[in-house]
């Protein structure tokens, strides 16, 4: 065997356990662990106190975690609920989103802050699914009104812009029409896996075998699942698409296929134990080790950049709500507007893609990583202190007009 090093590693993993346990004895503290993870790798990085390398052990783990990350991703996309009035309001606010992002990304580049536009624009107009739905749950919203329209513009956001990351800015090069021609075949190919996979589910022998087998060692919808991942990946990769498309869209078509779960209650709990329990951590707390603070710090100007991208943030996935108003009303079109501001993982994934193609300077992409951390820390817990203020002014307004 090859000598291969894991002390990074041993630290990488440290970090992911003391992150959610410190947490744990601060219950009230609403701050996402993914936050606390980043910032501990920036600490004891390079950009800090430099005890932790990105050697080629965390970087493999980390993409994976990438990967596991966006099909995770992918499998909160509920595809029965993209029709009817919500499809058409979420298309409708995507297409505003793209609009205003498109703006904010021409001012930027003419301060002369950015020097692809378009790439700022894509990485400004994602709302992460898997930290907003966490929110709808503790505050119960997911199958109210508000809920139900937050995670539709969300939904059709994060699969917008994973598409438009991996159509314009893919690292295997080509132009927009080879990529469009490669995002056709990667499409065929992919409703033929899909139909193959399909008919296999309605076998009874395969199913049969599935339902035996799914509890034991050999977990075999587990295996069944990550094969799925990484064929996926691979398909995205030898065609010439960014891998991200290729881990989002192997969770969306387990999330379409697999909709009945009674057999297999624990299925997805399994998934989620890979990912949020051992790969995604390595990503995200990667991102921290890579980040370049050195450089933001290294002037006001650089500092400055870090509000505005989060204002941007805020009008580019905020402005969209204003079509909720007639049917939510404004505390919870507000609180739509918070939640859909809530981005991380696409804004992670889209500045280190920047900055490999030359396309985003380091500080640039550390502003706009910090701009996504503390939207993480912000607008999700004023979306909460929204809809508990809708709530107390809904049971106050029986009591004035008696």
């Amino acid at each position: 065997m090859p000598e291969v090093s894991f002390a990074n590693l041993f630290f990488v993993s440290l970090i992911a356990l003391c992150t959610p346990t410190l947490l744990g004895f601060f219950p009230r503290v609403r701050i996402p662990s993914v936050v606390v993870a980043i910032a501990a790798g920036i600490m004891l990085g390079p950009s800090g106190l430099g005890v932790i390398q990105v050697d080629s052990p965390v970087q493999i783990l980390a993409l994976l975690g990438l990967a596991f990350l966006l099909f995770l991703a992918g499998l909160e996309i509920d595809m029965r609920r993209m029709r009817g009035h919500l499809a058409r309001v979420a298309l409708a606010g995507y297409g505003i989103t793209l609009l205003i992002s498109v703006l904010a990304g021409q001012v930027f580049s003419s301060l002369d802050w950015v020097r692809s536009p378009l790439l700022v624009a894509v990485a400004l107009s994602a709302t992460s699914l898997g930290l907003i739905v966490p929110v709808l749950i503790d505050a119960d919203q997911m199958e109210s009104r508000t809920g139900l329209q937050v995670i539709a513009a969300s939904s059709v956001a994060e699969f917008g812009s994973v598409l438009l990351l991996s159509l314009l800015f893919s690292t295997s090069g080509g132009n927009i029409g080879e990529r469009f021609v490669r995002l056709v075949v990667f499409a065929a190919l992919v409703a033929a896996v899909g139909v193959a996979v399909s008919l296999a589910d309605r076998s009874v022998r395969l199913g049969g075998v599935f339902l035996r087998l799914q509890d034991t060692t050999a977990e075999l919808r587990v295996r069944a699942a990550v094969a799925l991942l990484i064929g996926f990946v691979v398909l995205a990769q030898r065609i010439g698409l960014e891998t991200i498309l290729g881990a989002f869209v192997a969770g969306v078509l387990v999330g379409t296929i697999d909709r009945d779960t009674t057999t297999h209650p624990r299925f997805r709990t399994k998934l989620d134990a890979i990912g949020y329990g051992f790969l995604v951590p390595v990503f995200f707390i990667t991102s921290g080790l890579q980040l370049d603070l050195h450089a933001l710090f290294s002037s006001t100007s650089a500092l400055l950049r870090v509000p505005v991208f989060l204002l941007a943030l805020l009008i580019v996935r905020g402005v969209p709500a204003v079509l909720y108003l007639r049917a939510i009303g404004v505390w919870a079109s507000a609180a739509a507007a918070l939640l859909q501001a809530t981005s991380l993982p696409l804004i992670v994934t889209a500045a280190q893609i920047g900055v490999v193609l030359g396309l985003l300077l380091p500080v640039n992409a550390a502003a706009l990583v910090c701009a996504g951390l503390l939207s993480t820390l912000l607008f999700p817990a004023a979306a909460l202190a929204v809809l508990r203020r809708r709530d107390l002014d809904s049971a106050a307004r029986p009591r004035r007009s008696q």
